[in-house]
């Protein structure tokens, strides 16, 4: 993926303020993220099975 610098510089802004909720902990704010993306990509899955029975 390639970012425009605009792009790059939010994606830091929210990356520090995710490390930052962990109080600077950047392992912990990487195992959460990875968590919640899990989360996510579970209910896109739900979302996308459901979809397709009902077509």
């Amino acid at each position: 993926m390639t970012l425009d610098s605009r792009q790059e510089a939010a994606l830091q802004a929210t990356a520090e303020k995710f490390v930052a909720v962990h109080k600077g902990d950047v392992m912990k704010a990487l195992k959460e993220m990875i968590v919640l993306n899990g989360h996510l990509q579970n209910r896109v899955d739900a979302l996308t099975s459901a979809r397709r029975a009902s077509c």
